[in-house]
């Protein structure tokens, strides 16, 4: 059994995430297990509420009732409750999360908190500011950033704090690659406040002829992104060796695609921006480097208080 639910979250990771699977590599085999096992059930979890196999849409008949929806979260909160619990699970990505929550201590709130990330776009919320979009990027990348590191044996709360700001930068960075993207499965993620400043409406996200006010909008998200990758690298600091090499290319391989991003202006959406493997070779490569040096750094520079805080 055991092996088996290691094959199943080694397969969830290749076909839902190339970038972390990737990255995911450099881990020692004990916390790759763990890395893999709970992205398993991440990906478990926002497939199950947006009827996806692997991220990629089924074909649900028109006109699905949001009490559906609520149905599908409210049973993802009951199976995380009978995992937590010790119960014995049946579905392979809960059995998976059980191994890595009761294994490493995951606090029951952070395990919630990601859910919550499910629920917001069950309810359907809309995002007026930064702050907003960031309490978003909290629920379902932040806390993951947070539930990775325990894995990683921190346990030091300045720590986990570089390590939600890494999620962080990676959610903003998803977001200015997929706008269009959200856009076609009737999601903005997008602060309301920066598409009024554009003379957009979240309509406008899909006219081609409103690409290049959508470019600037996607600019600033990747600009915003920045402090947070930044503070993350202070963290990568505090971690084991080879999971700061993992957690570095990562960080490396998203930002590339930032770049991208915004390099391609308003050309951005006409294909999904990604590394290519000579590209994530060289990230790889950097990363490495980069984990040698955080060794000698390891700086005390503060976190910045302008920075969002994750909840307490």
């Amino acid at each position: 059994m055991s092996e088996a639910l290691l094959d199943h979250a080694t397969v969830t990771m290749a076909a839902g995430s190339k970038s972390f699977a990737s990255a995911s590599k450099l881990f020692d085999p004990a916390t790759r297990r763990a890395a893999l096992m709970l992205y398993a059930w991440c990906r478990h979890c926002d497939d199950v509420i947006d009827d996806q196999t692997l991220g990629f849409y089924n074909a649900p008949s028109e006109g699905e009732q949001k009490a559906q929806s609520e149905a599908r979260l409210a049973e993802l909160k009951a199976q995380t409750a009978r995992a937590f619990k010790g119960e014995p699970m049946e579905e392979p990505a809960f059995a998976a999360f059980q191994e890595v929550a009761l294994t490493h201590d995951i606090p029951p709130s952070q395990a919630f908190d990601h859910l919550e990330g499910y629920a917001m776009d069950v309810r359907d919320e809309r995002y007026e500011t930064l702050d907003d979009t960031l309490r978003y990027c909290y629920h379902v990348a932040g806390v993951v950033g947070l539930m990775m590191a325990r894995v990683m044996g921190v346990r030091d709360e300045a720590v986990l704090d570089r390590a939600c700001d890494l999620g962080l930068g990676f959610q903003l960075t998803n977001i200015a690659r997929d706008i269009v993207e959200d856009a076609e499965a009737g999601r903005c993620y997008v602060p309301g406040e920066w598409l009024r400043e554009e003379g957009l409406s979240v309509a406008d996200i899909l006219d081609p002829s409103q690409r290049e006010a959508l470019a600037r909008v996607s600019k600033r998200l990747i600009a915003a992104a920045e402090p947070y990758y930044a503070s993350a690298r202070i963290g990568i600091e505090r971690l084991p060796l080879r999971s700061a090499w993992a957690i570095a290319t990562a960080l490396g391989v998203y930002r590339k695609i930032g770049v991208k991003v915004t390099r391609a202006g308003k050309l951005a959406w006409n294909g999904r921006q990604s590394t290519g493997r000579s590209e994530k070779v060289a990230l790889l490569l950097a990363g490495g480097a980069s984990a040698l040096g955080s060794r000698a750094r390891r700086s005390s520079t503060p976190r910045s208080m302008s920075l969002w805080q994750r909840p307490r």
